[in-house]
C-alpha cells in the first residue's frame, strides 16, 4: 500500500480543461474520514463559485481493513465520486483524500465524459503528490542510560527505525518503530551492542509511511 504525504493545508494540486469546464484536483494525507470531510470543506471555501466538489477518501487501520467514503456532489450518480475512488483503489492508496472541483463551462459532457474527466482530475492530483510506501512496523519501549543514547540512535537508523515520544529523567525513555522485517535484527543488535543491559519491550504493530 501507498499513501500521499502532502498535508491538507498544502495539498498536491493540478488542473485541466475539458470542453470549457475546468477540473481541479487536490490530494492530501488524512488519518481519519472526518479529516477528509474537513479537507473537502476547505476546498469548497476556496472555490465558492464552483458547481461541484466531488471527492473520495480511503483510510486504513493497523488491522489492514480499509474504510472508504465518496460523494458525487450533485453530478449524476456514479460519474464523479466513484471514478475518483477507483483511482485510489487502482493505485493501492490509503490514508488519503482527493477532491476534484468542477467549474461548469456550459457544455454537457455526458456520463462517459464525466467519468473520464473526474478520473483524470484525480489522477493528475495523485501524480503531483509526494508518495510514501506503507510499511508494517513493530513498536518498542526502550529505556537507556544517557551515555547509551547516541549509539542506540545510530543502531536504530541502521535498522530503518524511528524514535518518538522521548522522555528525559534520570534515564532516557523512548518509543522506537522498526519495520517488521527488521525487528529480529534490531532486537539481536541491541542485545549484542549493549551486552543485554538494554531490553526493548515490544508494544504493538503499526503502519508507518516511508517516503519513496
Amino acid at each position: 500500500m501507498q499513501t500521499i504525504l502532502n498535508p491538507a493545508d498544502a495539498p498536491a494540486h493540478d488542473a485541466f480543461v475539458e470542453k470549457k469546464s475546468e477540473f481541479i484536483g487536490d490530494a492530501c494525507h488524512i488519518d481519519s474520514l472526518d479529516e477528509a470531510l474537513a479537507f473537502v470543506e476547505t476546498i469548497r471555501e476556496q472555490h465558492p463559485k464552483a458547481r461541484h466538489v466531488a471527492y473520495a477518501a480511503v483510510c486504513g487501520g493497523s488491522d489492514g481493513r480499509l474504510t472508504e467514503r465518496m460523494s458525487d456532489d450533485g453530478e449524476p450518480s456514479g460519474t464523479a465520486g466513484k471514478p475518483i475512488l477507483d483511482v485510489l483503489r487502482q493505485g493501492g492508496l490509503t490514508d488519503c483524500a482527493v477532491a476534484v472541483t468542477r467549474y461548469f463551462g456550459g457544455i454537457l459532457l455526458g456520463s462517459g465524459g464525466l467519468i473520464r474527466a473526474y478520473s483524470t482530475g484525480a489522477s493528475i492530483a495523485v501524480k503531483a503528490a509526494r508518495m510514501a510506501r506503507i510499511v508494517p512496523c513493530v513498536r518498542y519501549a526502550v529505556r537507556l542510560e544517557y551515555p547509551q543514547l547516541a549509539q542506540f540512535q545510530r543502531l536504530l537508523t541502521d535498522c530503518d527505525g524511528l524514535a518518538d515520544d522521548e522522555t528525559y529523567t534520570d534515564r532516557v525513555t523512548l518509543r522506537a518503530a522498526v519495520p517488521a522485517d527488521r525487528a529480529g535484527d534490531f532486537e539481536a543488535r541491541v542485545r549484542e551492542t549493549f551486552n543485554a543491559t538494554v531490553a526493548p519491550e515490544m508494544l504493538d504493530t503499526v503502519n508507518r509511511p516511508v517516503a519513496l
